[in-house]
Protein backbone atom coordinates (compact mmCIF):
# COMPACT_ATOMS: atom_id res chain seq x y z
CA UNK A 1 0.00 0.00 0.00
CA UNK A 2 2.82 2.41 0.83
CA UNK A 3 4.37 1.90 -2.61
CA UNK A 4 1.13 2.82 -4.39
CA UNK A 5 0.79 5.96 -2.30
CA UNK A 6 4.42 6.92 -3.01
CA UNK A 7 3.93 6.50 -6.77
CA UNK A 8 0.81 8.65 -6.61
CA UNK A 9 2.61 11.54 -4.92
CA UNK A 10 5.56 11.37 -7.33
CA UNK A 11 3.41 11.85 -10.41
CA UNK A 12 4.69 14.72 -12.50
CA UNK A 13 2.34 17.66 -12.89
CA UNK A 14 1.17 18.27 -16.46
CA UNK A 15 2.68 21.25 -18.27
CA UNK A 16 0.78 24.28 -19.49
CA UNK A 17 0.07 24.88 -23.18
CA UNK A 18 -0.38 28.15 -25.06
CA UNK A 19 -2.83 28.66 -27.91
CA UNK A 20 -1.98 31.73 -29.98
CA UNK A 21 -4.22 33.61 -32.41
CA UNK A 22 -1.26 34.88 -34.45
CA UNK A 23 -3.27 37.31 -36.57
CA UNK A 24 -4.82 38.99 -33.52
CA UNK A 25 -1.50 39.11 -31.67
CA UNK A 26 0.51 40.40 -34.62
CA UNK A 27 -2.00 43.09 -35.63
CA UNK A 28 -2.72 44.02 -32.01
CA UNK A 29 0.91 44.74 -31.17
CA UNK A 30 1.58 46.52 -34.47
CA UNK A 31 -1.50 48.68 -33.89
CA UNK A 32 0.18 50.15 -30.80
CA UNK A 33 3.52 50.59 -32.53
CA UNK A 34 5.71 47.55 -32.00
CA UNK A 35 6.58 44.15 -33.45
CA UNK A 36 6.79 40.95 -31.47
CA UNK A 37 10.09 39.11 -31.13
CA UNK A 38 8.67 35.61 -31.48
CA UNK A 39 11.67 33.84 -29.94
CA UNK A 40 11.56 36.09 -26.87
CA UNK A 41 7.83 35.64 -26.59
CA UNK A 42 8.09 31.85 -26.55
CA UNK A 43 10.77 32.00 -23.82
CA UNK A 44 8.65 34.51 -21.87
CA UNK A 45 5.67 32.13 -22.00
CA UNK A 46 7.85 29.30 -20.68
CA UNK A 47 9.45 31.38 -17.94
CA UNK A 48 6.28 33.10 -16.72
CA UNK A 49 3.55 30.52 -17.27
CA UNK A 50 5.27 27.14 -17.50
CA UNK A 51 4.27 26.74 -21.15
CA UNK A 52 5.78 23.59 -22.62
CA UNK A 53 3.95 23.67 -25.96
CA UNK A 54 2.94 26.83 -27.77
CA UNK A 55 0.56 26.35 -30.70
CA UNK A 56 0.62 29.14 -33.28
CA UNK A 57 -2.53 29.32 -35.46
CA UNK A 58 -2.08 31.09 -38.77
CA UNK A 59 -3.56 31.21 -42.27
CA UNK A 60 -1.42 29.53 -44.92
CA UNK A 61 -0.02 31.71 -47.69
CA UNK A 62 2.46 29.86 -49.95
CA UNK A 63 4.80 32.87 -50.13
CA UNK A 64 5.22 32.82 -46.32
CA UNK A 65 7.01 29.47 -46.04
CA UNK A 66 10.09 31.12 -44.53
CA UNK A 67 7.92 32.74 -41.82
CA UNK A 68 6.41 29.37 -40.85
CA UNK A 69 9.86 27.82 -40.71
CA UNK A 70 11.10 30.72 -38.57
CA UNK A 71 8.19 30.18 -36.16
CA UNK A 72 8.99 26.48 -35.89
CA UNK A 73 12.65 27.27 -35.25
CA UNK A 74 11.54 29.67 -32.48
CA UNK A 75 9.82 26.70 -30.80
CA UNK A 76 6.19 27.02 -31.88
CA UNK A 77 3.97 24.26 -33.14
CA UNK A 78 2.61 25.95 -36.26
CA UNK A 79 -0.93 25.03 -37.25
CA UNK A 80 -1.75 26.28 -40.73
CA UNK A 81 -5.23 26.84 -42.09
CA UNK A 82 -5.76 26.94 -45.85
CA UNK A 83 -6.68 30.41 -47.04
CA UNK A 84 -9.26 31.37 -49.63
CA UNK A 85 -6.36 32.54 -51.83
CA UNK A 86 -5.47 28.93 -52.51
CA UNK A 87 -8.70 28.54 -54.45
CA UNK A 88 -8.48 31.81 -56.38
CA UNK A 89 -7.37 32.25 -59.96
CA UNK A 90 -4.33 34.38 -60.88
CA UNK A 91 -6.73 37.08 -62.12
CA UNK A 92 -8.65 37.13 -58.80
CA UNK A 93 -5.41 37.32 -56.84
CA UNK A 94 -4.25 40.36 -58.85
CA UNK A 95 -7.42 42.28 -57.97
CA UNK A 96 -6.30 45.04 -55.58
CA UNK A 97 -9.51 44.64 -53.52
CA UNK A 98 -8.76 40.99 -52.74
CA UNK A 99 -8.21 40.19 -49.06
CA UNK A 100 -6.44 37.06 -47.80
CA UNK A 101 -8.72 35.12 -45.47
CA UNK A 102 -7.16 32.56 -43.17
CA UNK A 103 -9.21 32.78 -40.01
CA UNK A 104 -7.98 29.94 -37.80
CA UNK A 105 -10.34 30.51 -34.84
CA UNK A 106 -12.12 27.16 -35.19
CA UNK A 107 -8.80 25.30 -35.34
CA UNK A 108 -7.58 27.04 -32.19
CA UNK A 109 -10.73 26.14 -30.26
CA UNK A 110 -10.58 22.56 -31.54
CA UNK A 111 -6.93 22.09 -30.51
CA UNK A 112 -7.44 23.64 -27.07
CA UNK A 113 -10.36 21.30 -26.36
CA UNK A 114 -8.81 18.25 -28.04
CA UNK A 115 -5.56 18.65 -26.03
CA UNK A 116 -7.20 19.50 -22.67
CA UNK A 117 -6.30 16.16 -21.06
CA UNK A 118 -2.62 16.68 -21.96
CA UNK A 119 -2.09 20.03 -20.20
CA UNK A 120 -2.63 21.38 -16.72
CA UNK A 121 -3.82 24.82 -17.79
CA UNK A 122 -4.07 26.81 -21.01
CA UNK A 123 -2.78 30.26 -21.86
CA UNK A 124 -5.05 31.76 -24.51
CA UNK A 125 -3.49 34.58 -26.51
CA UNK A 126 -6.03 36.76 -28.27
CA UNK A 127 -8.28 39.72 -27.58
CA UNK A 128 -10.89 38.42 -30.03
CA UNK A 129 -14.35 37.87 -28.53
CA UNK A 130 -14.83 34.88 -30.83
CA UNK A 131 -12.90 32.95 -28.17
CA UNK A 132 -15.38 33.78 -25.39
CA UNK A 133 -16.89 30.27 -25.43
CA UNK A 134 -13.41 28.69 -25.19
CA UNK A 135 -12.31 30.98 -22.35
CA UNK A 136 -15.56 30.31 -20.48
CA UNK A 137 -15.26 26.55 -21.02
CA UNK A 138 -11.65 26.44 -19.80
CA UNK A 139 -12.39 28.68 -16.80
CA UNK A 140 -15.28 26.41 -15.74
CA UNK A 141 -12.89 23.42 -15.84
CA UNK A 142 -10.22 25.38 -13.92
CA UNK A 143 -8.05 24.97 -17.03
CA UNK A 144 -7.58 28.67 -17.81
CA UNK A 145 -4.19 29.92 -16.63
CA UNK A 146 -4.21 33.28 -18.39
CA UNK A 147 -5.93 35.21 -21.16
CA UNK A 148 -3.25 37.34 -22.78
CA UNK A 149 -4.36 40.17 -25.04
CA UNK A 150 -2.06 42.21 -27.31
CA UNK A 151 -3.28 45.53 -25.91
CA UNK A 152 -6.07 47.05 -23.82
CA UNK A 153 -8.44 47.08 -26.79
CA UNK A 154 -9.88 43.58 -26.30
CA UNK A 155 -13.45 42.29 -26.52
CA UNK A 156 -15.87 43.47 -23.85
CA UNK A 157 -17.14 39.88 -23.74
CA UNK A 158 -14.11 39.11 -21.56
CA UNK A 159 -15.16 41.44 -18.71
CA UNK A 160 -16.07 38.44 -16.51
CA UNK A 161 -12.51 37.15 -16.89
CA UNK A 162 -10.63 40.31 -15.82
CA UNK A 163 -8.69 38.40 -13.15
CA UNK A 164 -7.22 36.18 -15.89
CA UNK A 165 -6.36 38.98 -18.34
CA UNK A 166 -2.85 40.22 -18.95
CA UNK A 167 -2.18 42.82 -21.64
CA UNK A 168 1.13 42.60 -23.49
CA UNK A 169 1.58 46.35 -23.85
CA UNK A 170 2.93 46.30 -20.27
CA UNK A 171 5.66 43.88 -21.38
CA UNK A 172 6.59 45.63 -24.60
CA UNK A 173 10.24 46.24 -23.65
CA UNK A 174 10.77 42.55 -22.86
CA UNK A 175 9.04 41.23 -25.96
CA UNK A 176 9.56 43.66 -28.78
CA UNK A 177 11.79 42.98 -31.72
CA UNK A 178 14.87 45.18 -31.48
CA UNK A 179 16.03 46.60 -34.75
CA UNK A 180 19.78 46.63 -34.52
CA UNK A 181 21.32 49.13 -36.82
CA UNK A 182 24.96 48.97 -37.74
CA UNK A 183 26.78 52.23 -37.20
CA UNK A 184 27.57 54.10 -40.38
CA UNK A 185 31.17 53.93 -41.43
CA UNK A 186 32.88 57.23 -41.21
CA UNK A 187 35.43 57.96 -43.80
CA UNK A 188 38.33 60.23 -43.07
CA UNK A 189 39.04 62.92 -45.57
CA UNK A 190 42.48 62.70 -47.08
Amino acid sequence: MAQKRKRFFNKKRKPNYAFIDSQNLNLGTQKIGWKMDWKRFNKWLKDNFGVEKAYMFIGYVPDNESLYKQMQEAGYIVVLKPTVDMLMTEEELKNENHVTKGNADAEMVLYAVKEKDNYNQAVIISGDGDFYCLVEYLANLNKLKKLITPNTNYSSLFKDFEKHILTLDKHRKDLMYDVVRKPKKRYKKK
